[in-house]
């Protein structure tokens, strides 16, 4: 009798041994915590992924994710610093980081942390673009402005255990009914500046032609000089070979001979030109007494 009690009590064990077991353990997955609760307060956080316990019937278990969520967040208009309206079109990368104030603050419900989440970028997104002037806006628009939202975002949500990975810009624009007015005022601006590099350039294209002309003038001053020198130098040099040639009372005849032969040949033709045959000579002339004398 004794035995078949001890039989009864050890399968009433095994009985609840096997009912309590599936909840005395709990799977962590990999991307995930997973809290445990115990009368309605966290108590644990778990982020190794495993087998963990914990106590049956007294303790739950809630999970959320790890994983990096994606926030499209609806298009708002701003107003810049010089009171133009602007349209922004943001998206955020965000992650839980703090799992207890996230479960805390709002329950690890997605759709109430969107709603903390674009409320705080929609005011940073406001504060950064009314500080800056619409040009400076769109200088921004390379990374800046978004790495500037990021960060402020990040002052304000931090209290719910959420953390902004990234805020993009998907787009920036111009209201519908000032675009075009817009558009104008840049291409304008865009044709000032081009103009005012064009009148550089031709200011500094004349600069360096005067500067090539007057290099140009020295030089051709300086080969005229040269030459006039080499010419002068050349007619002393002429000179003296003809001295030298004619040094001699009968050399110096000789050469006025000639000279005035060439002097007759020369007029001569020059007559023959015109058609004439005739010249009139003065009864002095060294032509007459050489032709006189012969």
């Amino acid at each position: 009798m004794r035995n078949f009690i001890i039989k009864i009590i050890l399968a009433l064990a095994a009985l609840i041994a096997l009912f309590l077991l599936p909840s005395s353990f709990y799977i962590v997955n990999q991307n995930e915590y997973a809290a445990v609760f115990q009368f309605g307060k966290i108590i644990n956080v778990e982020g190794e992924p495993g087998i963990k316990f914990k106590m049956p019937f007294t303790q739950t278990v809630r999970r959320v994710s790890k994983k990096i969520h994606l926030y499209d967040m609806p298009v708002s208009s701003v107003i810049t610093r010089d009171k133009k309206s602007m349209i922004a079109d943001n998206f955020v990368l965000w992650q839980v980081a703090d799992p207890i104030k996230y479960f805390q603050t709002l329950n690890a419900i997605e759709p109430r942390a969107q709603e903390r989440i674009e409320a705080a970028v929609y005011n940073a997104v406001k504060n950064e673009i009314s500080s800056m002037s619409q040009d400076e806006v769109i200088a921004a628009r390379d990374g800046r402005l978004a790495s500037r939202v990021t960060s402020e975002s990040n002052s304000d949500i931090g209290v719910y255990g959420i953390i902004i990975l990234q805020t993009q810009i998907k787009a920036l624009d111009l209201p519908d009914d000032n675009k075009a007015a817009v558009y104008e005022r840049m291409i304008s601006e865009r044709q000032n500046i081009a103009a005012s590099f064009t009148a550089e350039g031709k200011s500094e294209a004349q600069k360096i032609r005067n500067a090539t002309d007057k290099e140009a003038a020295i030089k051709i001053a300086d080969a005229n000089k040269r030459a006039d020198i080499l010419i002068a130098e050349g007619e002393a040099e002429y000179m003296k070979l003809i001295q030298s040639a004619y040094n001699t009372p009968e050399k110096a005849e000789f050469y006025n001979f000639m000279r005035s032969l060439d002097a007759l040949k020369k007029s001569l033709s020059s007559n023959k030109d015109k058609g004439e045959n005739i010249i009139i000579l003065d009864k002095d002339s060294k032509l007459v007494k050489m032709l006189y004398e012969n």
